[in-house]
C-alpha cells in the first residue's frame, strides 16, 4: 500500500505532466525540492511554471485564484491541494513585505527572485536523468552540502524587499542546525531594526 507521502508526490507528479501536455516548462519548487535533498517527506509541493494564470485556471476543473495578483493558482488532483505559481520577476516592496510590481518570465529569473539558496531550487520529476533531474541556478545544492543558509543575491536587497525573510534566515538555520553565511548575517543585523514594521 502507497504512503500518504507517495501518493501526494504522485499528485504533484500529475500535475506537472498535465503542465508539460501544454508545451509548459513545470517544476517542483523550493522547499519541497530542498526537503527531499535533505532525505526529509515533503509535506507539499509548489509548482512553478510558465503557463500563464488564466491558462493554469482552464487546464485544472475546480481551481481557483489564491494569489491573483502573484499569478498563483490553487489546483485541485485526487483530494490534494497544490499551489501552481507562474515564473515572475518581482519588484518594488514599499511595504517591506510584498512586490508592488511583478511580470512572468522563465525559471532562471524566477529563482532569482527567492529568498536563500536553498529555495531557489526547481525539480523536474518527469526525468530518470540524474544530471537534469534537480535545476539550481543559485549554488543551492552547494550550499546544502555546506549546511549554510546564504541569500540569492545581494543579501541587503534581500532583505529590504521582504523583511520577513530574516526570520526566516533564523528558523532555518534553527530548524536545518545550519551556519547563516557572512554577508547573510551582516545584512541581517543591518535591517533587523524594520521587522518592527511587520506584523
Amino acid at each position: 500500500m502507497a504512503k500518504s507521502s507517495d501518493k501526494l508526490r504522485l499528485a504533484a507528479t500529475t500535475v506537472v505532466s498535465k503542465l508539460r501536455e501544454q508545451g509548459a516548462s513545470a517544476y517542483f519548487a523550493g522547499g519541497c525540492v530542498r526537503d527531499q535533498l535533505l532525505g526529509h517527506q515533503a509535506k507539499d509541493y509548489d509548482i512553478a511554471t510558465d503557463l500563464k494564470p488564466d491558462q493554469v485556471l482552464a487546464l485544472f476543473k475546480g481551481s481557483q485564484y489564491v494569489g491573483q495578483a502573484f499569478g498563483v493558482v490553487l489546483v485541485k488532483i485526487d483530494n490534494y491541494e497544490f499551489e501552481v505559481a507562474t515564473f515572475r520577476h518581482e519588484w518594488g516592496y514599499t511595504d517591506g513585505r510584498r512586490p508592488d510590481c511583478i511580470e512572468f518570465t522563465d525559471a532562471r529569473h524566477d529563482a532569482q527572485r527567492r529568498d536563500f539558496t536553498i529555495n531557489g531550487l526547481f525539480e523536474d520529476p518527469l526525468t530518470e536523468d540524474k544530471e537534469l533531474k534537480i535545476i539550481d541556478y543559485v549554488g543551492g545544492i552547494k550550499d546544502l552540502n555546506a549546511k549554510i543558509i546564504r541569500a540569492i543575491g545581494d543579501a541587503d536587497e534581500r532583505f529590504g524587499e521582504d523583511y520577513l525573510r530574516m526570520l526566516r534566515a533564523v528558523r532555518f538555520a534553527a530548524k536545518l542546525n545550519f551556519e547563516i553565511e557572512k554577508n547573510t548575517q551582516i545584512a541581517i543585523q543591518k535591517h533587523a531594526q524594520k521587522l518592527s514594521q511587520i506584523s
